[in-house]
């Protein structure tokens, strides 16, 4: 991809993103993700009912009149975007692949931060962190994220969640607000999971296609494994083949639900053809 077709590409994903969070996202994320505390804003006259405890006894004994602290809520956060840029992310049937629809979300969450005037980082991972750009403010850092999510590489095309949470544990020592992006065609992530969970507040985002539930009856096809490449004649005309493919992804779609609620993580589905704004409001509004 040359150089003005990526920028028309980032312009375009901007633009819609951008327009998103600021008319509907911004103010559900605000009141979604609260500020971590509070900080002292000013002080003013004591009124009947304000809390003695708050009272600022050095500006009381200048002025001989009571006065007390005010505070206001502390409301910068941290926003990391971890982001599975593995093979079988580029998969899709319908006008979009997974990955398109990834970056859409994430730039849309980025601009939502962007808004708040909090940072944002992010994480690109297959089985081991392809790209970390470590959190930043500004529309600048934003539209750099956007790009990358366009035309980053990745070296591997396999997936490992574990690795990925444990570089996250590694480099964030404050708690964060945290979107996994992914199909979570994985396992065994699931006690890290739980440790990331106790400190940040995390949110588990699948994107998946309807065509990844069930194989269709089409005889004998070659598939190719996204994340390992091998090619293998399937016989689809098979009803044992059929039925055993649909039981392997309920599988990994029940242990994906199950290890994020347990964990206390938040968990929101999205498939590539279904509108994610409704479901991103959605789950804001359900959580706020």
């Amino acid at each position: 991809m040359d150089t003005k077709e990526l920028l028309k590409k980032v312009r375009k994903i901007e633009i819609k993103t951008r327009r998103l969070s600021d008319h509907m996202f911004g103010g559900e994320y605000h009141s979604t993700f609260k500020g971590r505390g509070m900080t002292f804003s000013e002080v003013r006259q004591y009124q009947f009912g304000d809390d003695v405890r708050n009272i600022d006894w050095n500006v009381t004994a200048r002025y001989n009149e009571p006065f007390i602290k005010v505070f206001e809520e502390e409301r910068e956060l941290t926003m990391m975007l971890m982001v599975d840029i593995s093979g079988s992310e580029l998969f899709g049937t319908t006008n979009q692949f997974k990955n398109e629809i990834v970056t859409e979300i994430s730039a849309t969450l980025a601009f939502s931060a962007l808004q708040n005037n909090d940072k944002v980082g992010v994480i690109l991972f297959s089985d081991q962190i392809e790209l970390f750009i470590p959190p930043k403010k500004g529309k600048t850092h934003v539209l750099r994220i956007i790009r990358e999510l366009i035309e980053f590489k990745p070296k591997s095309n396999k997936t490992d969640i574990a690795q990925a949470l444990k570089f996250l544990s590694s480099i964030m020592k404050k708690k964060a607000i945290v979107f996994v992006l992914s199909d979570f065609i994985d396992e065994g992530y699931e006690k890290t999971l739980k440790i990331t969970g106790n400190k940040h507040d995390v949110t588990g985002i699948r994107i998946y296609d309807e065509r990844e539930e069930t194989i269709p009856n089409l005889g004998m096809v070659q598939i190719e494994d996204a994340e390992t490449g091998k090619l293998q004649l399937v016989n689809t005309k098979s009803k044992k083949v059929r039925n055993a493919y649909t039981a392997y992804n309920r599988e990994r779609v029940a242990y994906f639900k199950e290890s994020f609620t347990k964990a206390g993580c938040g968990v929101l589905d999205c498939r590539v053809d279904e509108s994610y704004v409704k479901k991103l409001l959605g789950y804001f509004k359900r959580r706020g």
